[in-house]
């Protein structure tokens, strides 16, 4: 009990329990002041992107941001809302309103926390890279479509959900373009590029903050900012409380709130790797999904969003010399005093800015070279990776994710399917996956004696539901019915229970055909999941061998056997 608890002891208390020293504490507080300046705009232009109030933005990159730190996996993660979350949470707002996706970030929280009690920390980073590709290149172009209504001044209301309609509506009024705005937010993503090429320690999207909001208010522009849309910000964050819910409500929200909490895990995992590479630490992977658990819950608590955790501001919490989960928590901290104190300037910044600023993230969020590159993979990977992109853009994420992890899943058992085979042993060759191998295994059927009689077959690769039905058609194709059977299988690592169904029915045939069906080469692992399948006991212990020797020898005898049998009657 102890060790399956220790698992999941979070980084920040391991690193307490080592011993903090002292001369940590500058780099982790100048990390955390950094991290909070970039994530202070990124965590307001998300939460506008998604369709709430600036200010939930904000709630999420203290609370979450904390209790990332607090109780994650990762030494150095910066948690918060993140770009990957804003195509599903605006579909959520515009279908069940901000209560609705509260209860779709609580439930996703619980679901995080089961995901690391169950170990899935390993498992979900076997999800293909085509399909994170093509859903996170499709939120990159989603979050840059809804951003050219802010970046262009376009005098619109609420933005249709559908991608195609969005530009429909743009080019229709594509004369009404402000000529102030675009100029602001060109500005802004020159800054932001400029500043990360000739002074990369300087916070690109804050120098683009800081001018927008001076050259508005100096020049008297008419552009649309935070106070005009969405009027003042609190300085405070608010009460505790638990969205209103029913079990009807819980149920439509159900796929939602699983997509939330696959998102949160990967990008959080994904980050959580980056940051190892960086540091060189290693985090834990199922305590890092309960963290996330725990901080979507707590965003929740006080009125944020879903968050997970951030790649670009973890990065640059390294960069600027953080050393430990103390750095994550200053910078909510950090945060929280930005809305304390500067409130009444933060709602100056415009929303030509912001958007700027998403812009900017879209193209990063695009890898537009790894998708390119991706287009010269085999064709069922380019079929994964155009499917999930094009259901994120034209359909919806949800859908997007789930039919590309099962196209994925589909495509991966075809190749493994490929992979085994299920083939006859003759004297004058010896297949394996490559061709001809009989010079160099002293096993080979080719340097064997094989009594007449006997047929010999075996499968190689792993005997799953995917290539069981190949098995059942054997005896068909034998020309003459032997009288002892024998299926080698020394290759196969797993044996599925259909696996083991097709092997139970090939041993009714052979039993109808009157053939005696041996297994050889059967491994212990291998043995002992025939056995608790019952299958063991019903062939017969005396029929199964390790080695094909044992198994020539024993078909030799019952040949012999069957001759005098047939010559005494």
């Amino acid at each position: 009990m102890r060790s399956f608890w220790g698992e999941f002891v979070p980084k920040s208390w391991i690193v307490w329990k080592e011993g903090y020293p002292r001369a940590h504490f500058m780099p982790d507080l100048f990390a955390g002041l950094t991290v909070a300046i970039v994530a202070l705009p990124l965590a307001m232009a998300f939460a506008i992107a998604s369709g709430v109030e600036p200010q939930r933005g904000l709630y999420t990159a203290i609370v979450a941001g904390i209790l990332v730190s607090l109780f994650g996996g990762s030494r150095v993660q910066i948690g918060g809302p993140t770009g990957a979350f804003v195509v599903i949470i605006y579909d959520i707002v515009m279908r069940h309103g901000y209560e609705g996706l509260a209860l779709a970030t609580l439930m996703a929280g619980f679901f995080l926390i089961l995901m690391g009690f169950f170990r899935f920390g390993a498992i979900i980073k076997y999800i293909p890279y085509p399909v994170i590709t093509g859903f996170t290149s499709g939120i990159a172009l989603i979050i840059f479509t809804s951003q050219i209504k802010d970046f262009l001044g376009l005098p619109l209301g609420v933005l249709p959900s559908d991608f195609l309609q969005k530009w429909a509506l743009y080019a229709k009024e594509i004369g009404n373009v402000s000529l102030e705005s675009l100029a602001v937010g060109g500005v802004s993503i020159l800054l932001i590029i400029g500043c990360k090429r000739f002074a990369p320690k300087i916070p690109g999207p804050i120098v683009a903050v800081i001018f927008g909001a001076v050259a508005v208010q100096m020049l008297h522009l008419p552009i649309e900012t935070i106070e005009s849309r969405f009027g003042m910000i609190p300085s405070t964050l608010p009460t505790p409380s638990l969205p209103a819910w029913s079990f009807e409500q819980a149920k439509v929200l159900v796929p939602d709130a699983l997509t939330i909490a696959l998102l949160a895990a990967i990008e959080s995992l994904l980050c959580a790797v980056v940051a190892d590479g960086m540091t060189g630490y290693r985090h834990r992977s199922n305590t890092e999904l309960i963290g996330q658990g725990i901080a979507n819950l707590g965003s929740v608590f006080f009125g944020g969003i879903p968050a997970t955790g951030a790649i670009a501001r973890t990065a640059t919490s390294i960069k600027s010399g953080a050393k430990s989960p103390l750095a994550g928590i200053l910078h909510g901290i950090f945060v929280w005093l930005f809305m304390f104190f500067l409130a009444s300037l933060i709602v100056k910044i415009p929303l030509a800015t912001l958007a700027g600023i998403l812009i900017v993230v879209a193209w990063n969020m695009s890898e537009i070279e790894h998708f390119r590159g991706l287009l010269k993979a085999p064709r069922s990977d380019v079929a994964v990776l155009l499917s999930t992109f094009l259901l994120t853009v034209l359909v919806d994420l949800t859908v997007a994710v789930q039919v590309g992890v099962v196209l994925a899943a589909i495509l991966f058992i075809k190749r493994i399917s490929e992979v085994t085979e299920i083939k006859e042993r003759r004297l004058d060759e010896e297949w394996s996956g490559d061709g001809l191998e009989g010079m160099d295994d002293p096993d080979a059927t080719s340097k064997k004696v094989v009594p007449l009689g006997v047929e010999i077959y075996e499968i190689n690769g792993p005997f799953f539901f995917g290539v069981a039905d190949r098995l059942k058609g054997v005896l068909d194709v034998i020309e003459e019915t032997p009288k002892v059977f024998i299926l080698r299988m020394r290759r196969v690592p797993v044996i599925d229970a259909t696996g083991m169904h097709a092997l139970w029915e090939f041993q009714e045939s052979c039993e109808k055909r009157g053939t005696i069906l041996l297994l050889s080469g059967v491994s212990d692992r291998l043995y002992g999941a025939l056995n608790r399948f019952g299958f063991i006991e019903a062939l017969g212990e005396e029929r199964v061998f390790d080695h094909i020797d044992k198994a020539l020898a024993y078909a030799k005898l019952l040949v012999e056997t069957a001759e005098e049998r047939g010559r005494e009657s």
